[in-house]
């Protein structure tokens, strides 16, 4: 009798913890929509949402992704220091379908100084993929306690879409001509989502740095189907380039710094000028620099060689010599690559610009109309004997490759 007491004990205290333990799978398959079917997580991916087109502040309705990338064209202007960057920039700053952004990673470099460049480049690449999407929130990264509106974007005061209206009446965005900067002066400070309203408005964004070292750091943005990014590479004659550099070498004396802060010093970088008592701190790290310069070319001359025909597609290269001596034909090879049609009064101003009087200016950086083939050729007035071979020696190759030829010196 005992003994099958027990057995019933024990059948009821298995068939309860079978109980127990269906429980939870009952409840779970009735919160199912059908059978089948696997539970969503409970929280959304962000980054599902982001590819999406949501912002993360979820201020704006959700875009498709293939619908943005149909819809807009995304180039960046990729060059270096001191290779006439800022002038191929500005034919696309003047032209009314284009919103033109002027090295808005030199935010970057100014907050995390003295950070070497390579270590910055995600942060460039991350950056670039945010503003393409006309989010200008990523700024504030780079802001400290400073408020972010249109006079917080670097050369701003040049910018023809913050000079114009709606965001400002200085200038008017379809004519053609540099803006004068004391009037974009006295432009009102907007809400940098005004200005992110302006860009979604705009079917190409062009965006000009000399921030990114090497093209592999970009190939990441030509691959997302929603930025599609398209590269105009702009080369110069690496011994006008290290003419410039010097002329310039006190304003290039950090970013130097940081670029060569990027390489390990070895037997392979060595500098173009040894410091001497005769060599300045500044002009020895702004020749040293000169050599990584070429090195990069060079690596993004080799990544394109052995590319797939979809990035070629996506490329094209420019140089400097070609732009200002026939300034009316690359100006119209540069907007059919990029979806933009030429007018003349877009032409006329490059002409324009490429035949005015001297070399530069006493501001390095300042835009203005000069005489090309004196900006040409200046080098070999100024640069001496020693500083030319030693530039021909390690940029060889890429002079090469750019069809420069060596002098005769």
């Amino acid at each position: 009798m005992k003994r099958r007491l027990h057995k019933k004990y024990l059948v009821l205290i298995l068939a309860y913890s079978g109980l127990l333990l269906l429980i939870p799978y009952a409840l779970d398959y009735r919160d199912k929509p059908g059978r089948g079917l696997q539970q969503q997580p409970r929280c959304p991916d962000l980054a599902l949402l982001w590819d999406n087109g949501y912002r993360v502040n979820g201020t704006d309705a959700p875009e498709s992704a293939a619908n943005s990338s149909r819809s807009r064209t995304h180039i960046y202007l990729h060059a270096t220091w001191r290779t006439g960057s800022s002038f191929l920039g500005e034919l696309f700053n003047q032209h009314p379908d284009v919103f033109y952004l002027y090295e808005p990673m030199w935010h970057i470099w100014q907050s995390l100084y003295p950070g070497d460049a390579g270590s910055l480049q995600g942060a460039v690449r991350d950056m670039m993929n945010a503003l393409y999407r006309c989010d200008f929130s990523v700024l504030r990264l780079y802001a400290g306690t400073q408020n972010i509106t249109t006079s917080f974007i670097f050369g701003w005061k040049m910018n023809k879409v913050i000079c114009s209206q709606p965001l400002c009446d200085a200038h008017q965005r379809h004519e053609v001509g540099l803006v004068k900067e004391d009037r974009c002066a006295k432009c009102p400070k907007r809400d940098i989502r005004e200005l992110e309203r302006e860009c979604k408005k705009y079917s190409v964004i062009v965006i000009k740095g000399v921030r990114v070292l090497d093209l592999s750091t970009l190939v990441p943005l030509m691959r997302d189907p929603a930025i599609n990014l398209q590269i105009v590479q702009l080369f110069r004659d690496p011994r006008a380039v290290h003419n410039s550099r010097l002329k310039s070498k006190q304003a290039l004396v950090k970013e130097s710094i940081q670029v060569l802060r990027s390489k390990k010093q070895s037997d392979r970088y060595k500098r173009l000028l040894a410091p001497s008592s005769k060599v300045n701190r500044a002009e020895s790290y702004v020749s040293s620099a000169m050599e990584l310069i070429c090195d990069n070319w060079l690596s993004d001359m080799m990544l394109l060689m052995n590319s797939p025909p979809w990035l070629r597609r996506s490329y094209h290269r420019i140089r400097y010599e070609d732009l200002v001596l026939h300034p009316m034909e690359e100006l119209q090879r540069l907007y059919r690559f990029s979806n933009l049609s030429s007018f003349r009064a877009l032409e006329m101003f490059a002409l324009n610009m490429t035949h005015g009087q001297g070399y530069s200016s006493d501001r390095p950086f300042l835009i203005s109309s000069r005489n090309a083939k004196e900006a040409i050729y200046a080098w070999r007035e100024r640069l001496n004997v020693e500083q030319i071979n030693q530039v021909e020696a390690y940029c060889s190759e890429v002079m090469r490759q750019l069809g420069y030829q060596k002098s005769s010196v």
